[in-house]
């Protein structure tokens, strides 16, 4: 049972607590203990071995066997920080595979959501996205216009902020959020950046008085504070274009290697813990390679808030065809080391 299901049964739901709190004005906290049937839980995650990314998106969709898009107002969060090439942001083959997948699934509506840096407009119109996304029928949030109301303050439990942080209310009022992430490292503190790093764009550069982004950046806490901007939310599908990653430097640019995966989960945990195993396979720097994996801050830190996984054991690693099954096995066998 995920948390999202239990507090539905607890007559609120998440989303419904963030409408209220948020309309309160009041701070968002969670990162509660999970309970023994949480434990007991399997965390699947699709690979599939390909170099082709409209397959790597239909193939790793499909082997989740779930559909969490029918009917319902979709919400994309993008890996646009900058317009590098990709693995430094997602590449718009992938974009366009994914909002196609999305509309093939039944998605109501689509709307992408994203707070790059430098300005969001500026990023998008260096990556040529404009054109595509309205060929598509995608709306285009720009969380850089937000009025300050949309701007809600949260907090996790235990927090590394100073006075916690905000996120960007229409992520915390998706109806249905999908998150898309690169395979990468990051040489700014981060480590890594993947699904929960991605994130890190629902939150302002400064807002209200404060610089959110200085305080994150110059924090020894970096990777903790990360996994903490997770807490207030959570992605009802994630998919990463591991076709090329970063093994050292990034997030823009950096050491490129061959991956040739594609992955897709509904846990942010599970996610990040076999891309690690992935750059891991791929010979990366000592700030992947020594630490096992659930001994990275920032996976440790989302363990402890009840984010998703909490070992290797709770991953179910699932091979999307017959091609991918031995780079299933070997990617298996280094999760599974720690």
């Amino acid at each position: 049972m995920n948390q999202k299901t239990t507090d539905h049964k607890k007559g609120m739901s998440r989303r419904t607590f963030i409408r209220t709190a948020g309309a309160a004005g009041g701070i968002l906290l969670f990162g509660l203990p999970r309970g023994e049937a949480m434990a007991l839980q399997k965390y699947p995650v699709a690979m599939v071995k390909t170099d082709d990314r409209k397959k790597g998106v239909e193939a790793s969709i499909q082997a989740l066997g779930i559909n969490p898009v029918k009917g319902k107002n979709v919400l994309i969060k993008p890996n646009f920080n900058t317009a590098d090439p990709v693995p430094g942001s997602t590449d718009n083959e992938t974009l366009e595979a994914l909002i196609k997948n999305l509309w093939n699934m039944g998605a109501a509506s689509i709307s992408l959501g994203e707070r790059s840096y430098p300005l969001t407009r500026q990023v998008m119109e260096e990556k040529g996205v404009f054109p595509l996304l309205k060929r598509l029928e995608v709306r285009i949030i720009d969380f850089d216009d937000l009025p300050e109301k949309d701007w809600v303050k949260a907090d996790a439990d235990g927090s590394h902020w100073k006075e916690g942080f905000r996120i960007a209310r229409p992520i915390l009022e998706a109806e249905c959020l999908v998150s898309t992430c690169c395979l990468k490292t990051h040489q700014y503190g981060g480590v890594f950046t993947m699904s929960m790093k991605l994130h890190v764009g629902v939150v302002p550069t400064d807002r209200h008085g404060f610089d959110y982004m200085r305080e994150l950046h110059g924090s020894r806490d970096q990777q903790k504070m990360i996994s903490e901007i997770n807490a207030p939310f959570s992605p009802d599908l994630i998919v990463m274009d591991g076709i090329e990653a970063f093994v050292d430097g990034g997030p823009m640019t950096g050491k490129r290697a061959q991956a040739n995966l594609f992955l897709a989960s509904t846990d942010r945990v599970a996610m990040d813990a076999v891309g690690v195993a992935i750059l891991k396979s791929l010979g990366s720097n000592n700030a992947i390679m020594k630490p096992k994996v659930f001994e990275q801050e920032q996976i440790e830190r989302a363990v402890s808030l009840g984010l998703g996984a909490s070992s290797p054991e709770e991953i179910r690693l699932i091979a999307a065809d017959e091609g991918s099954q031995a780079e299933r096995d070997r990617v298996q066998e280094i999760l599974m080391q720690g």
